[in-house]
């Protein structure tokens, strides 16, 4: 309520969720307290991979009972998670879960699906196209329900292996295929074809694709839920760390070219050299932990038990009430995150330390195991 007793009007912004396996419960977390928080209309989500399962989980929630029916729909779709991947042969070793050590590339599980991955296709060791996530999805998300929600624009992106480009699905577009295909990863998963057409996933081509947002709705606003880490200050000299910083470079690279057109975009019409009222002046936004994703193997995006998930939840709740704190009253009139020649080095806040009060404190407390933390 307002000081003369009037509801607030809700601010109206677009969202995209990256996509990152197991770590997108850290985006069901920030979705979970902007709903919980309700200042915001969210007009619009484009998604990739787990974004793109948050954001039919939204979709699907919201059509069952507006925001609530979208944070329990939410809440639904990661438990069932939790609950297939205790059938998993990659778990957290005893000594993993003493030290609260959530990567699991040392464990013999992920050390023989690695292995697997590597050496033969998915044709070869996955004849039968096995996908424990697909009975997940089939079984929590009524897709009947993501294509009739018309409060909310839904954009799901895959990548075209014949082609290379990002192909974006949208509203009646939206099924099970679709969802599995934006998330094939190509050395887990054979291709998915749609209409006769091979998918991958769609971080090879826009994790996520923001272009879409511009002719969904006339919305300036958007607000990026970053789970892959731009910037790493060291040089990966593992393999393991080799590898996670070549997924995290071909993930974000989509996203950043598009980030520099957008910041091209903006500094033509600054110079008037474009009318305003015909491009979007577009205000970008960054909810993120890098802090603690730095810390997190590549191998910890597999691992689907609770502990872990609830813990990302919990740190995406942390860092929206964060940037809620420091940032909603700017949402409307400016950006909070500059992209005009800061795209070399990566991202820079407007405001605000690059990691919350509240996020830190929570990395203080959560990083342990309670067993640990009660001799601390």
């Amino acid at each position: 309520m307002t000081g003369n007793g009037k509801a607030e009007e809700k601010k109206p912004i677009n969202i995209a969720l990256q996509g990152g396996g197991s770590h997108g419960a850290f985006s069901w977390g920030v979705l979970d307290r902007l709903l919980e928080d309700g200042r915001l209309d969210i007009k619009a989500v484009s998604g990739t991979s787990a974004g793109a399962m948050n954001a039919v989980a939204l979709g699907d929630g919201w059509m069952r009972g507006g925001a609530e029916g979208a944070r329990a729909k939410l809440d639904d779709f990661w438990r069932a998670v939790a609950r297939k991947g205790r059938f998993s042969p990659v778990q957290r070793s005893p000594w993993d879960m003493l030290w609260g050590n959530w990567s699991i590339e040392n464990t013999p599980g992920y050390i023989w699906f690695d292995t697997m991955s590597r050496v033969f296709s998915p044709y070869v060791a996955n004849p039968l196209n096995l996908n424990p996530l697909r009975d997940v999805v089939a079984e929590e998300i009524d897709f009947a329900n993501v294509r009739a929600c018309k409060d909310i624009d839904l954009f799901i992106s895959a990548t075209n292996v014949e082609t290379g480009q990002l192909h974006v699905f949208s509203d009646g577009e939206i099924d099970l295929d679709t969802m599995m295909a934006s998330a094939c990863l190509p050395q887990v998963f054979q291709a998915v074809e749609i209409k006769g057409v091979p998918y991958w996933d769609g971080g090879y081509g826009g994790n996520p694709a923001i272009y879409p947002f511009f002719k969904a709705n006339e919305t300036d606003d958007v607000l990026l839920v970053q789970i892959n880490p731009v910037v790493r200050e060291q040089t990966p000299k593992t393999a393991n760390e080799i590898q996670n910083r070549i997924d995290e470079i071909t993930f974000n690279a989509g996203l950043l070219r598009e980030f520099r057109a957008i910041a091209f975009i903006k500094e033509l019409i600054a110079a008037g050299r474009l009318p305003h009222g015909e491009f979007h002046d577009i205000r970008m936004h960054r909810i993120d932990a890098d802090e603690a994703f730095k810390d997190l193997s590549a191998s910890s995006k597999v691992n689907a038990e609770w502990a872990f998930l609830e813990y990302l939840r919990d740190l995406g709740r942390t860092a929206a009430s964060d940037w809620l704190e420091d940032n909603f009253d700017s949402v409307g009139k400016q950006a909070t995150l500059d992209l005009s020649g800061q795209l070399d080095d990566g991202f820079r806040p407007l405001r605000g330390p690059a990691t919350g009060r509240r996020v830190r404190e929570f990395l203080a407390t959560r990083t342990k195991p309670a067993a640990v933390r009660q001799h601390n």
